[in-house]
């Protein structure tokens, strides 16, 4: 029996792809070892023989299983990040080939894995409705505008729900590679391919988020952005962003949460913490000044704030590693 089939549709990220399998690999030859049983996958794509890649890549697959199987269907990123060219996508016959043959997949008791822009070939596929999913930080408004009977968990990195396993960004594929490796193989053989490959355990895409990369084209989320970026460390308030775009508040969250799954307030403090993380990244301004320029009147409450959102403290954030200009407790 396969236990896994990854399952990639022409245009796929390189680097999606390649991570998932170099840790199936991984996980291959580490297992003997550990006395554990070794993976076994195959690669699949709706159009068989070499399927081309992003960067220019190409890959050998088979065709998708015809009949009703048990392996896990690993979907990594379709290769677009912009929602109406991921749309388009999803109209082409390989992507409704996919689509019809992950419902059947479902249907007979089979699970699927989908990260990045894959997860929206799960909602075209009719599986997101009433459950929860994380996709893309930058496109989870799309995809709560696209699937509202879907709750869309943006800030985390893997989400599991029933047969359904999604994840965020491109790279997530490695944090979703390693759920399915401890669920299916066991705590040991995920954290030694982990190792083996020097990766982090990563549990949210909040430390991650540019909040000018939420437009997505949206105009109003651009200005709005820029505007609270250029005014720091004094912060306009909901009422005065909304009248200097001629509308009420409520307009404004309203269409701000239709854009971004987020409100005004929380748009505001992430442009404000990303703000923050330029600074630790980027200069030897100390974590009390850096607070003062992002407009918090002690260090305090930005370490309680970014430890919040980020989970780790600012000193995380220091480029290079360095330490000069800090205090002793950033």
């Amino acid at each position: 029996m396969t236990d896994f089939t990854v399952l990639v549709l022409p245009g796929a990220y390189a680097s999606s792809v390649a991570v998932t399998l170099d840790m199936l690999q991984a996980a291959a030859t580490v297992a003997p070892f550990l006395s554990a049983p070794r993976p076994r996958w195959r690669i699949a794509s709706p159009l068989p023989g070499p399927v081309p890649l992003s960067s220019g890549l190409q890959l050998a697959a088979r065709a998708l299983p015809a009949r009703a199987e048990r392996s896990t269907w690993i979907i990594p990123g379709l290769g677009v990040d912009q929602p109406q060219a991921l749309e388009q996508r999803l109209q082409q016959d390989d992507a409704r080939a996919t689509g019809d043959a992950l419902r059947r997949h479902v249907a007979h008791g089979g699970s699927v894995a989908a990260s990045c822009s894959a997860v929206f070939l799960l909602h075209h596929a009719g599986l997101l409705a009433g459950r929860r999913a994380t996709t893309s930080w930058w496109l989870a408004g799309s995809l709560r505008q696209q699937a509202p009977e879907c709750e869309v968990a943006a800030e985390q990195m893997v989400c599991v729900d029933g047969p359904l396993c999604t994840a965020g960004a491109a790279l997530a594929q490695s944090d979703m590679m390693l759920h399915l490796l401890r669920s299916r193989f066991g705590t040991a053989l995920a954290e030694r391919v982990a190792r083996l490959l020097l990766l982090d355990a990563r549990e949210a895409q909040s430390p991650f988020v540019v909040p000018s990369m939420l437009a997505q084209g949206n105009e109003l989320i651009r200005q709005l952005t820029r505007r609270i970026d250029a005014s720091l460390p004094q912060l306009p308030d909901v009422g005065t962003l909304a009248a200097e775009q001629a509308m009420s508040s409520r307009t404004l969250s309203r269409h701000v949460r239709a854009a971004t799954g987020q409100g005004v307030l929380a748009l505001i403090q992430s442009v404000r913490l990303n703000r923050a993380r330029r600074l630790l990244e980027s200069s030897r301004l100390s974590i009390e000044q850096i607070a003062a320029q992002v407009g918090y009147a002690d260090a305090t409450a930005l370490r309680r704030l970014m430890r919040k959102a980020t989970g780790v403290t600012p000193s995380r954030f220091r480029g290079g590693g360095g330490g000069e200009g800090r205090t002793s407790d950033v």
